[in-house]
């Protein structure tokens, strides 16, 4: 089949992509920069297109022939832009994507969200039922790019929305980066009582369930909760991650409250100098959010089957941080 996969050149799209070649798809990857290693794409077989999602014409000239389309491309952690960016890319973005899809006969849209959109859960584990309760831009942004591409269900388009848990793997310095580069150092600090639920994905886990859905009658108008079997406090994850790197590591706590105030004033005082705040909002939360999620509607649907569990996961990951130099 011709594929296009938006998104292509980031963590999840880049190993989506390598999977649907190795199936013998045919790929175009959309993305609006270059990634680690693009160029493999390329070497592989697949066509990468530099762009946006937010680019009408672009998302419209790439559609004819096209028999699926994951949607992936998202502003996820784009920390010096204003609110609005959020709102062009994860909502409008996924408007030119259906849109366009719509209009050449796509069989099928795959649209990759977020389980944030249920912000803290109060009673985990929560299934894809919980409230709806998006405690920032992203997520709120997000949970509008689902209705948006659901609207387009609703007027004859095949799509399917997956909320994934928190992926992680080979490939992706960013998202546990962090984590394995402090406990490396053998201490990290925790925020609060350290027992916020957090419920982890591991990428070929991920690839496993968006290749799933990506024939028209499965999934369709659906929308599931992606993760592993396992969710954990933070203390126990940093723990594990511990574990994986064959090390030991000091736990540090600090009062929860404080530490979130100090990091609304620091983001605040970044934004107008341009530069990354080293402690923000979103990040602090981290330590404080319930995210445990109830998988069994996509076990029960579409066959989903996590393979990979948490400890090979993380001693995977491990092994990829320390070859890649990460470490």
């Amino acid at each position: 089949m011709k594929i296009l996969v938006t998104g292509g050149t980031g963590f999840t799209g880049k190993a989506l992509i390598r999977r649907l070649l190795h199936d013998g798809h045919s790929i175009v990857a959309l993305d609006n920069k270059e990634g680690i290693n693009t160029d493999e794409l390329r070497d592989w077989g697949a066509e990468v297109i530099i762009g946006s999602v937010t680019d009408k014409e672009l998302v419209k000239s790439l559609m004819p022939g096209m028999e699926v389309v994951f949607h992936i491309a998202a502003a996820f952690r784009e920390l010096n832009v204003d609110d609005n960016y959020y709102e062009e890319v994860n909502i409008e973005g996924t408007r030119n994507v259906v849109n366009a899809a719509q209009l050449h006969a796509v069989q099928k849209v795959v649209v990759c969200s977020t389980c944030g959109v249920h912000g803290n859960v109060d009673n985990p584990p929560a299934a894809e039922d919980a409230p709806i309760a998006p405690a920032d831009y992203y997520q709120r942004t997000k949970y509008e790019g689902e209705l948006v591409a659901l609207e387009a269900h609703k007027k004859g388009l095949n799509v399917t929305v997956l909320r994934p848990a928190a992926i992680y793997g080979p490939g992706d310095p960013d998202r546990f980066g962090m984590i394995f580069r402090r406990v490396n150092k053998h201490f990290f600090p925790i925020f609060g009582d350290g027992q916020a639920l957090y419920h982890p994905l591991y990428i070929d886990n991920f690839i496993d369930a968006l290749i799933a859905v990506m024939q028209p009658d499965v999934g369709n108008g659906e929308v599931y909760l992606i993760a592993d079997e396992q969710y954990l406090t933070t203390t126990e994850l940093v723990n594990k991650v511990a574990a994986a790197l064959d090390t030991r590591v000091r736990l540090v706590r600090f009062p929860f409250w404080p530490v979130r105030m100090v990091s609304q004033v620091v983001e605040k005082a970044c934004k107008p100098l341009n530069i990354v705040p080293p402690i923000f909002p979103r990040r602090v939360d981290w330590y404080k959010q319930n995210r445990a999620f109830d998988i069994s509607k996509a076990k029960r649907e579409i066959g989903y089957k996590p393979s990979i569990g948490l400890d090979e996961g993380l001693r995977k990951t491990a092994e990829w941080y320390k070859n890649e130099g990460y470490l």
